[in-house]
């Protein structure tokens, strides 16, 4: 009786994460192709905060890349 009181509870909390799981996923989804989708501006400095947040994960990302591509050092014998 323990034991199936015990499964029975713990099949609820998977159940549980799982639907907070997806519904997590789900808005993230629906948020991520209004993000990519940039708006043409013909000026230099960025005008909205998505403009200014797609910029900065673009610095980061060539700073990154930058700082992968860089050769390893020699180890001195």
């Amino acid at each position: 009786m323990r034991a199936g009181l015990g499964l029975v509870a713990l099949l609820v909390a998977l159940a549980l994460v799982a639907l907070m799981t997806r519904k997590s996923l789900d808005t993230t989804r629906a948020a991520v192709p209004a993000l990519q989708s940039a708006p043409a501006s013909g000026a230099s400095a960025p005008a909205t905060v998505r403009d200014q947040s797609q910029q900065i994960e673009q610095h980061y990302k060539k700073a990154l890349e930058n700082a992968l591509n860089q050769p390893r050092p020699e180890p001195a014998e």
